[in-house]
């Protein structure tokens, strides 16, 4: 099915890269804009998702009205679906620089006011699990407003790794309608592992630190030092961690000498037949977390990270380094779970 031959509509607020995007498409939704003020996703979002326009704008200045302009939306619409997965940093249960992302923590109620204005049949949202626990947190604010707004409203902490992402990633999702009851979609997709996606026999050919595969750039990984080879090579294949060079002369991590049996996840291996940890913004660090490859002496490539996440092998990125891509793949709502979504949403307006 193209975009042109459904009925189906959304808008991607905070879009970024454009997972959430790529997965509605792929459910026969057919997304009008992606919106986010990070003018660096743009070539990367519209490059992968063919009719559907990137609008730079920042929420806390940008009015309904204006969006009701840019793509001549109606109001009340039944079959249109406003997505806000908003910037999450400051609430994750992560340790994380909270002074970075203070101006983004209450983003969500920004995008609050285009639910209360456009009133679209169906709302999705997808953050880290402590913007629901904690007791500062918008998230009851915004929900209890779309209860106030006549929304049935299904939420819960989803774990990923039950719907075929191949990484542990935990998160609270919302799924909203005004035209039906709401649930959250059942677990489906099946239980992938590392080794299901990663290594030669899924086309990821053998890499040394810091080298880029002539056959697709995105395949590179981030130099190491001689030191940090070396940490790596003995660091035994398959899950294991520094425990085996931790207290050799010259070797130990100054950071970690007085917490010998803390954060063994750090300069650790991912296993090939578990889900990979949470794909990060760092991913394709060592220093990090279990980012290193499973058996190659290196971290996970960009490519690597991106598969992990289910971004299609073809999903091309653009950005100004290692960094600003890894942000991109980190930060994105795995494809394969928003493409579960959006069928969701429309099997719930079958059920009507």
């Amino acid at each position: 099915m193209t975009q042109n031959e459904t009925d189906w509509r959304a808008v991607d607020f905070f879009c970024g890269a454009g997972g959430l995007t790529s997965g509605l498409i792929a459910a026969g939704i057919q997304v009008l804009a992606g919106i986010d003020v990070d003018a660096s996703c743009q070539e990367t979002y519209e490059a992968n998702n063919s009719g559907a326009v990137f609008l730079e704008r920042d929420l806390s200045s940008y009015a309904p009205v204006q969006l009701e302009s840019d793509l001549r939306l109606h109001r009340r619409d039944d079959r249109l679906i406003f997505a806000g997965c908003a910037p999450c940093q400051f609430w994750s249960l992560i340790r994380t620089n909270r002074e970075k992302s203070e101006k983004t923590k209450n983003l969500i109620l920004e995008f609050q006011k285009f639910v209360e204005y456009f009133e679209p049949g169906y709302v999705v949202v997808e953050n880290v699990p402590g913007i629901s626990s904690k007791p500062d947190s918008p998230m009851s604010k915004f929900i209890g407003a779309l209860e106030g707004f006549g929304y049935d409203v299904a939420s819960g902490t989803t774990d990923m790794s039950l719907y075929g992402v191949p990484q542990r990633r935990r998160r609270f999702t919302l799924l909203a309608s005004r035209v039906s009851s709401a649930s959250l979609p059942l677990p489906r997709g099946g239980s992938r592992t590392v080794r299901d996606v990663l290594g030669v026999e899924n086309g990821f050919g053998p890499l040394e630190p810091g080298a880029i595969d002539e056959s697709d750039p995105l395949h590179s990984a981030a130099g190491l030092s001689k030191l940090n080879q070396e940490r790596l090579k003995m660091t035994p294949k398959d899950g294991g961690d520094r425990s085996t060079w931790q207290n050799r002369p010259g070797y130990q991590l100054a950071c970690y000498s007085t917490e010998e049996k803390k954060f063994y996840d750090t300069y650790g291996r991912m296993w090939w037949d578990r889900q990979s940890p949470t794909i990060t913004t760092k991913f394709f660090s060592i220093s990090n977390g279990r980012f290193a490859h499973p058996e190659e002496d290196r971290a996970i490539s960009l490519r690597e990270g991106a598969a992990l996440q289910t971004f299609s092998r073809d999903y091309k990125f653009f950005g100004n380094g290692m960094a600003s891509i890894a942000r991109m793949i980190g930060n994105a709502v795995p494809p394969d779970f928003a493409k579960i979504i959006g069928e969701h949403i429309k099997s719930l307006a079958e059920d009507e």
